[in-house]
């Protein structure tokens, strides 16, 4: 063996016991007490908890955004993911005006092979869905990929797909076994606002909010879910963030349809206060934070089963490009930071006893592997699966400051924000790549996950 870890509490989305795990060549090859191999490294987790580690099933690293792109790169992104108990990212690339989807997979996967520090995989966002596109998505699901995006809003920006496309996109993603995920806003709601209020002078953030208030994404869900009941596809709503959209999703997953829901940390944790005060333009995000009852929520969803995802969203730009849109909202880039706060996060609300750390497991670990066709290689501890693990310490109190955190980015949300409980180790395919706030890892360590079509 190459590594034990031993006499730590073993947490999985089903169980929580005291065991040692062995690992050789990066698989859990043993798992049962008092393992011993005198070559094997040997790490000490007594009083300690082992989990998976978490996968990240949305991020946006390096996205292109008109004249800039996302502060984090496949390497700075990774890191980061990396010293906060990620060791997958699912990363949403784009399709560029004119571009195949697998010229844009295959671009994206030659910057992964030289930059990510962690596996990866992605979801292939779809801007210009034709016939030729429906046609070319067999070949990307050959290659690994079992999601795709569309837009729903961004009609100025030529991106929003039409109701009748997001069908057609809906029913080719079933053929084909993979999923559709939609970006579920009303975009003419949004334009109609937004000229009102640039007209009438209104231009700080708080105004992106109200641009966007509940029913700007709930509509936008219930359209989505009607056409995904009426044709029996399934659908994933990344990033949901407002009640009336759960209920929605809720109503259909009890009817018995294939409907998934994605939350966010930075909705669990904040509300649409922050787009009052000195930095709101550091929460500028779509679909906004909404208010406490929206909040509430999705905690209550969570606990019960109808969000089965919590991912990051991360796309965070630098705070003089934030700062860019004081004087006008709709100029703030779009996007937060929090690939390395998630798993953190959502653990020690565990810790102080919010919900189980099994079920912060199944959102954030198991459940992305299973729904997105890499489990049992992915998102548990079990002989054969990846020797992805994270060694937790629910007695550490860690404070979140720019100075600790490891991306690119100059600023983060979660400043100040105090953690019960923090992870101390986290294991990459059995490589030590973050051991108490120092990354050891490297650029390059990452490989590509291929994804199996849904059942």
């Amino acid at each position: 063996m190459d590594l034990i870890i031993k006499n730590g509490t073993i947490v999985t989305a089903k169980d929580m016991y005291q065991a040692d795990i062995g690992v050789k060549n990066g698989k859990v090859i043993l798992i049962g007490k008092d393992l011993d191999h005198s070559d094997a490294t040997m790490v000490d987790a007594t009083d300690q908890l082992v989990l998976p580690g978490a996968i990240d099933a949305n991020t946006h690293l390096g996205m292109p955004l008109d004249n800039i792109q996302s502060a984090d790169d496949y390497e700075s992104g990774t890191r980061a993911a990396a010293c906060g108990g990620t060791t997958t990212i699912f990363d949403y690339v784009i399709q560029q005006p004119g571009e195949k989807i697998m010229d844009t997979l295959r671009k994206r996967k030659q910057l992964c092979e030289k930059e990510a520090c962690i596996d990866y995989s992605f979801h292939a966002t779809l801007t210009d869905v034709n016939p030729e596109i429906l046609k070319d998505m067999e070949e990307a699901v050959q290659f690994g990929i079992n999601q795709f995006k569309v837009f729903m809003i961004y009609s100025k920006e030529g991106m929003a797909t039409d109701d009748g496309t997001l069908v057609k996109a809906m029913i080719r993603a079933k053929e084909l076994g993979a999923r559709l995920a939609v970006h579920a806003e009303n975009p003419y709601i949004i334009n109609m606002h937004t000229e009102e209020f640039l007209a009438e002078g209104k231009v700080h953030p708080w105004y992106h909010y109200q641009s966007r208030q509940e029913y700007v994404e709930t509509e936008a869900v219930k359209r989505a879910v009607y056409w995904a009941t009426s044709f029996n596809t399934p659908l994933y709503i990344p990033h949901l963030a407002c009640k009336e959209g759960l209920d929605e999703i809720s109503r259909a997953r009890n009817e018995g349809y294939d409907i998934l829901a994605e939350t966010c940390p930075h909705y669990l944790y904040f509300t649409n206060e922050v787009y009052k005060y000195d930095g709101a333009q550091n929460y500028v995000c779509s679909p906004p934070i909404k208010g406490p009852e929206s909040q509430d929520a999705l905690w209550n969803g969570i606990k019960r089963g109808d969000v089965s995802i919590v991912s990051t969203d991360h796309c965070p730009f630098q705070s003089h490009e934030k700062n860019a849109g004081l004087d006008d909202y709709t100029k703030i880039p779009n996007g937060v930071m929090g690939i390395e706060n998630m798993y953190p996060y959502m653990l020690s609300e565990a810790n102080k006893g919010r919900l189980s750390f099994n079920k912060v497991v199944e959102v954030c670990s198991s459940n992305p592997a299973q729904f997105f066709g890499c489990s049992p290689q992915k998102g548990t501890i079990a002989i054969g699966s990846d020797a992805d693990l994270v060694v937790y310490d629910p007695e550490k109190t860690f404070v979140v400051r720019p100075e600790n955190m490891h991306s690119n980015v100059d600023h983060t949300i979660w400043d100040g924000v105090e953690f019960s409980g923090y992870p101390v180790k986290t294991f990459s395919r059995g490589k030590l790549v973050y051991d108490r706030e120092t990354f050891l890892g490297e650029k390059g360590w990452g490989q590509f996950i291929k994804r199996q079509p849904l059942g």
